[in-house]
């Protein structure tokens, strides 16, 4: 009897999985038998953060739901060659593995490293692209090469057909699937101990069924308004999606068609089918510069002197700037583990242009407070905020934070929300509170300086010394 192999990562799922498809569609005969794995690499943990913790309360409730389709996931622990050199030894008739390919960052280099060790062990390797509608070499300009702009990216883009949903025959799934977790009881106990540590509220949070309910209900309340409400981070007017395609909890197939054949043709629909290619985009970026994560895709701009105010840095971490809107963004981000995308935008501006701190600082802590981090997407939005990125904003097009707080929260919702601090003051001071008068910062029992911080920098200020630092180069 040949064993077949399919190793789960980001695509926590049992319909509508590429690689898991294609493992079924071999299984001819009943010789032959299937083993879900899941590899618990510690070089991949980020322990003490949400987004650790996130993810795996996400691959604890997919265990239990794989198990009770019939198709018991194996958790192999330790580094790539310990962790499946162990898992041939325990299974010699493994000859085949079947995954889901990460195309750009650490997660190719992973694969790459993984493919010529089970070359070494006599396993044959089969991986697809699931995770984005277009894989990184779908989309290219005429003569072959790479598009460095959005606009003509996204024109070919909507032109070409997406892949269609598929469902998965869960009866052969169950039929074909085998159970040798009693070798792999060291994975288990290691997953148990990453669960044990984490807040149980994570798991009321994940599973492709919560995942449905809310696509379900952003097709019905917010699409039709997305280009509008997308900007206001006082309204439920995103998809809250991002978490779930992280995790692939559901796929990205599901998410187009269903937009796409459920939601009326509106400029809503359009605007967020039109995200939807931002995210193949800079994952196809990252796949042309797998050093974006630590240089600047713009050469010139790799010698850049940035400031290294640590006090700087620890105020814009913990909302503590005196710019309500970046103070309130922040609180969101450390108390949920989201952020709603026009402040992160906000927040990313503020940071490299008001602070003058280098994008990486900011870049490495979304990597560990978000619960949707995606290293393409998160890197390619701070170069973009940086002005260092492939089809940035401009260098001296800089936010205005008080500008974009009286804009998008300009009944003072969102802030109130995050900065009970304010909650009493007036709007015509709430997204200036410096500006309160001594009489009534009295009267409310709310003293700028001590309650809540004076901005910690001035912003034209800043502005022009962010636009003389980019001249230089």
């Amino acid at each position: 009897m040949n064993i077949t192999g399919f190793l789960f990562r980001k695509d926590l799922r049992l319909t509508d999985n590429t690689a898991l498809i294609e493992a079924l569609s071999i299984q001819q005969n009943k010789t032959d038998s299937l083993v879900a794995i899941f590899h618990l690499n510690p070089q991949q943990f980020k322990p003490n953060s949400m987004n650790h913790a996130y993810f795996f309360s996400a691959v604890a409730q997919f265990s239990k739901v794989a198990e009770a389709a019939g198709f018991p996931i194996h958790f192999i622990y330790g580094d790539l060659e310990t962790a499946f050199t162990a898992l041939k030894e325990q299974l010699p008739k493994l000859t085949k593995l079947y995954y889901n390919q990460d195309q750009r960052g650490f997660g190719r280099e992973r694969d790459q490293k993984m493919e010529a060790l089970l070359a070494n062990l006599a396993i044959d390797t089969y991986s697809f692209q699931d995770s984005h509608l277009h894989g990184v070499t779908d989309i290219r300009k005429q003569d072959g090469t790479a598009f460095k702009v959005f606009t003509p990216y996204y024109n070919k883009w909507k032109q070409l057909e997406k892949p269609r949903f598929q469902k998965i025959n869960q009866e052969q799934l169950a039929q074909c699937s085998i159970d040798q977790r009693q070798f792999f009881q060291q994975g288990q106990e290691q997953l148990e101990k990453l669960t044990a540590v984490i807040n149980p509220i994570w798991l009321t949070k994940v599973g492709a069924s919560v995942a449905r309910k809310q696509l379900s209900h952003f097709i019905q309340f917010s699409v039709e308004e997305y280009h509008v409400q997308r900007d206001s981070p006082s309204i439920d007017g995103t998809s809250r999606l991002s978490q779930y395609l992280r995790t692939g909890e559901i796929s990205i197939r599901e998410v187009y068609h269903r937009v796409n054949q459920e939601a009326t043709d509106t400029e809503g629909k359009a605007t967020y089918i039109k995200e939807l290619c931002w995210r193949d985009f800079y994952n196809m970026i990252y796949f042309e510069n797998p050093q974006q994560n630590k240089l600047e895709i713009q050469k010139k701009y790799r010698q850049l002197s940035w400031n290294q105010n640590q006090s700087f840095l620890e105020a814009w971490k913990n909302g503590a700037t005196g710019f309500p809107l970046v103070d309130a963004a922040m609180k969101q981000l450390n108390q949920t583990g989201w952020m709603h995308n026009r402040l992160r935008m906000v927040v990313a501006s503020f940071l490299v242009k008001d602070l003058l701190i280098d994008w990486r600082e900011g870049e490495a802590y979304f990597a560990q407070q978000l619960i949707d981090y995606d290293a393409a997407s998160n890197i390619g939005g701070w170069q973009w905020a940086a002005s260092t990125g492939t089809d940035a904003v401009p260098y001296f097009r800089i936010f205005n934070p008080t500008t974009q707080s009286q804009r998008f929260d300009k009944d003072g919702l969102f802030i109130r929300q995050y900065l009970p601090v304010l909650e009493q003051v007036p709007l015509k001071y709430l997204h200036e509170p410096s500006k309160m008068p001594s009489e009534l910062q009295q009267k409310l029992q709310i003293k700028i300086g001590e309650d809540y911080p004076f901005p910690i920098v001035e912003h034209a200020k800043m502005r022009q010394e962010a636009i003389d630092m980019f001249k230089g180069y």
